[in-house]
């Protein structure tokens, strides 16, 4: 037997723990000492302390501990509950990376505010081209398209290869309102208006219905204002900053979605990655209140 020093030791639990567990009935040591009144546990006592912090930590009251553990769910039912919570916390996890990231980028546009200015926006017709894509649906929200462009463009760029298909020019992400969007600019909640995210590649491929991907053609664009983005994507903000204050300066209004034709793409060193930002723009035929 293990005294309740020795047995919180091995469990990795307090003595002061132990002691609340015995006094609700939740694990009750197998002597205790009339003089001394000291507690000692058995070594397969580890079993159902296990079980109580796991359960703990999947969120169970206390009282519903005893009351799991008394009706003996069994060492597959628990595991199951742990892989459950498992994925929960990595899904959280993941989740809060995302933010986090999404707010160093937000910090880092707003302490470079003015270091690019609107001279450096250019304004040019962009000549129709034809991409093979792959398409998904998501919020119009980095943390939700830039994971969806990550897992959209290895299928793409394997799909390409197993046809036989080399790409021809550079990569390209754009958007178009999903089905029953506007694609207007109101008020769209706090979940960011849905979107067709196409994860795009130039080709000079044939449409040919066999492929497992789609080759279409991007229309030609009268008039882009566009603007060279290097660095990392997580900071495009500031560059469309840019973008933004030429439009409105210039008597201009946004014809759709930004475009991001990916010039230099670096997987290792993102700071050296080249994006160019095309929005296509139309002029204001009516002054904007």
């Amino acid at each position: 037997m293990f005294s309740i020093g020795d047995f919180a030791k091995l469990g990795q639990v307090s003595v002061r723990m132990l002691r609340h567990y015995d006094a609700i009935g939740l694990l009750i040591p197998v002597a205790v000492d009339p003089a001394s009144g000291y507690r000692y546990y058995q070594a397969d006592q580890l079993r159902r302390l296990n079980r109580v912090i796991a359960l703990k930590d999947l969120g169970f009251t206390l009282q519903q501990v005893r009351e799991i553990l008394d009706d003996r769910v069994n060492g597959d039912e628990l595991r199951g509950m742990l892989r459950l919570r498992r994925a929960q916390l990595e899904a959280q996890v993941t989740a809060d990376a995302a933010r986090l990231a999404g707010v160093e980028a937000r910090l880092r546009m707003i302490e470079r505010e003015g270091c690019m200015k609107t001279e450096d926006v250019v304004v040019k017709a962009v000549a129709p081209i034809r991409v093979a894509e792959l398409t998904g649906a998501a919020n119009y929200r980095a943390e939700e398209i830039t994971p969806m462009l990550q897992s959209l463009y290895p299928q793409l760029l394997h799909r390409l290869d197993a046809a036989g298909i080399r790409r021809t020019g550079p990569t390209i992400a754009y958007y178009e309102p999903a089905p029953g969007e506007s694609g207007e600019s109101g008020e769209s909640g706090e979940s960011g208006e849905a979107v067709m995210v196409h994860a795009a590649v130039t080709v000079g491929a044939d449409r040919r219905p066999a492929h497992d991907f789609a080759v279409v053609d991007l229309p030609a664009v009268r008039s882009a204002a566009t603007i060279i983005h290097h660095g990392a994507l997580a900071d495009v903000g500031q560059s469309i900053d840019v973008l933004a204050q030429w439009i409105e300066g210039n008597g201009y209004r946004m014809d759709g979605y930004p475009r991001h034709v990916y010039l230099e793409h670096h997987r290792d060193d993102p700071d050296k990655n080249v994006t160019e930002l095309q929005v296509s723009v139309v002029k204001n035929t009516v002054d904007v209140v």
